[in-house]
């Protein structure tokens, strides 16, 4: 518990510093909202339109997982093949850094126009390349770092490639994957809003942004903005908790032994 508080306690006072910083320069200023809404506006904004700011959420959040799950699928998968084939893994090498090299502004116009305006297929499509990326990258490295006397031993034991894929080396990079997920699961979210800007269904909270700044609802698009950094939160906050499960059972089995 105190390691918690000091760890958690430092970038709290810190959040309400600045906040409390940002209500005294914006009402002490008369800075006006369509600059910067004081931090009481976008709270009554967001007191005010919970139930849409939540199904708005719900949207992208939906979006940001599908993408997030699909993209780390292929991603794990991508990063097998490559460690497991060398030819494949040159190919794929070049594909993940061709795929992370394309710019979201320019993919989700040319995905929404592909597919109708009343899926939220492109959404996901553009989520789960911006996931793949971080991913395949991650898990690559950590699936070649597993330490050569491991693989000769399973190799003695006449084990299979996806025998030694499966129990030496996918354990080993476990915490190379988390970090790529660490950073791959904000990034849905981010791609997912992103990708709303472009058309197709008003009803995530992308749209919701643009819809109330171009209504001159300055600090209900900020309102939408809180929701969208909590949601990206809530998906760091998951991938975080599933490393920590994940850890437990080798450090019990390394205590009862």
């Amino acid at each position: 518990m105190i390691r918690l508080l000091k760890a958690g306690l430092p970038p709290v006072l810190f959040g309400v510093i600045m906040l409390v910083l940002w209500q005294v320069l914006t009402v002490a200023g008369g800075v006006p909202s369509f600059l910067l809404p004081a931090p009481s506006a976008i709270a009554d904004a967001f007191s005010s339109n919970v139930d849409s700011i939540g199904k708005a959420a719900m949207a992208t959040g939906t979006n940001a997982l599908i993408g997030l799950v699909v993209g780390s699928f292929l991603g794990i998968a991508a990063a097998m093949l490559a460690v497991r084939f060398e030819v494949v893994g040159g190919l794929l090498g070049a594909l993940a850094a061709g795929a992370a090299a394309i710019p979201i502004v320019a993919l989700a116009p040319l995905l929404n126009s592909m597919y109708s305006t009343t899926t939220d297929l492109p959404r996901r499509l553009v989520a789960a390349i911006v996931v793949f990326f971080p991913v395949f990258v991650s898990t690559a490295r950590g699936l070649r770092q597993v330490p050569r006397v491991q693989d000769d031993l399973m190799t003695a034991y006449a084990a299979t490639g996806w025998q030694i894929t499966r129990t030496v080396r996918l354990p080993a990079a476990l915490p190379h994957l988390f970090t790529g997920l660490r950073i791959a699961a904000p990034g849905a979210v981010i791609a997912a809003i992103i990708a709303e800007y472009f058309g197709g269904l008003q009803h995530g909270l992308g749209s919701r942004i643009t819809s109330a700044a171009a209504n001159t609802a300055y600090p209900r698009a900020w309102a939408y903005v809180v929701a969208a950094m909590l949601l990206g939160l809530i998906f760091l906050a998951a991938v975080l908790l599933l490393e920590q499960l994940t850890r437990r059972p080798r450090t019990t089995l390394w205590r009862s032994t």
